[in-house]
This record gives C-alpha cells, structure tokens and sequence, in this order.
C-alpha cells in the first residue's frame, strides 16, 4: 500500500528531519513568539517605519536562538572551526551556544540588554580577531574573507548597540563611544557591499556570500543593483553621520525585506530537499542576514529621534 501525500510530509517534517534541523526550526519558532510578545507595546506606539526599529531587539535575538543550537545539535562540525590554538573545542563550542541562548533570551525579553549586548560584542570582535582576520590577512585577494569579517563586526558592533540603546532608555551616559563605533563599522561595511553587489549582482543580496540568488526569483538582477544602491547612499550617510537614524531605518527595513521575501523563500524551498545540509543551509542564510538587519535597525534605536 503506498504512503499518502500527507503521510509522507509528516514524515519528513517531523520523523525524517534532523535533530539539529528541527532544533534550529523549533528555537526560531519559539523566539520569535517570546520577541513579538515582547516588542508588541513598542510596536503598537511607534509610527511608519519606527515600528521596524522596535523590531530590532527580535531581528537580533531569533538568530542567535537558532545558532545556539547549531552549536548544541551539531557541534562535532562547529568545533572545527575553533582555532587550533586553543584546548578543549568541544568546550567552548559548548559554552558559545550557552553564550548564544543566553543573549538570545535576554534581548528577546529586553531583560539586562546593556550587559548582554556589551558582552556579546565583545565575543564577536575576539571571534573576528581569532579568526576572521588571520584569514583575511593570509588571502587579502578573496572578497568574501572581506565580506565575512565585516559581517562579525556588525554582528558585534549590533550588540553594543542594542546595549546603547538600553542604556540611553535608562537615562544613563556614556553611550557615545558605542555608538560612534557602530555607526563607523556599519557604514563601511554598508558602502563595502554595496560595491560587491554592483559587481556581482546575481549573489545573494544585504550580505554578497557566494550563494546566487535562484533563477526562479524575478528580477533578480534589479534586486542585487537597487540593494547595492541603497547599500552605498546609506552607508555614505551612516559613516558621515547625516541623517544616520534615518538611513539606517531605511536601510535596515529594506534588508529585512530582503529576509522576509527572498531569503523566506530560499528557506520554503529548501523543506522539500532531503538533505539536512540544504536546510541548514537556507536557515543560517535566512538568519544571517536577518541578523545583519537587526544591526543596523539597532543603530537606528540607539540614536534620539531628534537625529
């Protein structure tokens, strides 16, 4: 007797599918649930394209749930990437995806931001200066060596935003240097890809990795120029400090659009595909960059309204 449509999707969604796939399903699920409740007020107060800054604490919190457990279900694979320098690299592939839930959940919930933000910058610059640089350095000629290491930065320079943020909302001072140094990394990294994507359109757009966009997308040599030009204006205005809380919200609401539209279906595709390298695949792409957006909506955040 042969299976039923519906019976075979059931059990690829649910029996078939990897533990770690379905980890990293179930943690986005879950965040984004806890982010929403959490951002539901500040959402319902902000107007027009504020509401995607209110967003921001969620756009950084869901992918941080999601490689946390990359790092519990697939850790044999992620310890590799450890420097060879260092002992134990199942240990600290480990203690980076408690690292990782722990500052998920604090930002989700907007519970002690101004420490989790803080340290977990701190984690991704010591990520960039153990790893991302050194390889960089020995292959200067590989533009997505360029391209990751200035993703990192973002990712580190969002969490110290995130903490501004939180520490300006507290009346509290000294938020200025934070600030100024994620505006400065967000702008050059902003204006880097914006060049990558007029050089090469048809890769995936926000962060130029080495995936192409699916020929099924439409217009997608459209998309990959209108990104690099939006990439470039608002990242000349962010690094020259004019109209920077705007540029950001502009710009970090078009990438989210990006993750919502695009790479929401690179992630639909990718469900039917039996391997769990394709799933994870679509998901850490998806994450990336919703990452990235959150970023550069956690400037615009950090920055009074007045600005």
């Amino acid at each position: 007797m042969r299976p039923t449509i519906s019976s075979s999707f059931l059990a690829l969604m649910f029996l078939e599918i990897s533990r770690t796939v379905l980890a990293t399903y179930i943690a986005g699920i879950a965040l984004l649930v806890i982010g929403v409740l959490a951002a539901k007020s500040d959402v319902a107060e902000a107007r027009g394209l504020d509401k995607m800054v209110a967003l921001s604490n969620l756009f950084f919190a869901l992918p941080l749930a999601v490689f946390a457990m990359e790092h519990f279900f697939d850790a044999r694979s992620i310890m590799q990437l450890v420097p060879k320098f260092m002992p134990w690299p199942l240990f600290w592939t480990y203690l980076v995806g408690c690292a990782l839930l722990a500052a998920s959940l604090s930002m989700a919930t907007k519970i002690q931001v101004r420490w989790s933000g803080l340290l977990f910058g701190i984690m991704m610059f010591l990520f960039v200066a153990m790893m991302d640089l050194p390889g960089t350095v020995s292959e200067p000629h590989n533009r997505f060596n360029w391209t990751l290491m200035l993703r990192e930065l973002s990712f580190g320079s969002g969490g110290w935003l995130l903490a501004a943020g939180a520490f300006a909302r507290e009346k509290k001072q000294g938020t200025s240097s934070l600030i100024t140094a994620g505006r400065i990394i967000i702008g050059i990294t902003a204006m880097f890809y914006g060049a990558e994507h007029f050089l090469h359109p048809i890769n995936v757009p926000g962060v130029p990795l080495e995936k192409l966009m699916p020929a099924w997308i439409p217009g997608r040599m459209f998309v990959g120029y209108l990104t690099g030009a939006i990439l470039v204006v608002a990242g000349g205005c962010i690094l020259l400090a004019r109209k920077t809380r705007m540029a950001a919200t502009y710009l970090g609401s078009w990438i989210a659009l990006l993750v919502f539209s695009v790479y929401a279906a690179i992630l639909v595709a990718s469900f039917p595909d039996p391997s769990a390298d394709v799933k994870i695949e679509a998901v850490n792409y998806f994450t990336d960059t919703m990452l990235y957006a959150g970023a550069i909506l956690g400037l615009a955040g950090a920055i009074p309204d007045s600005q």
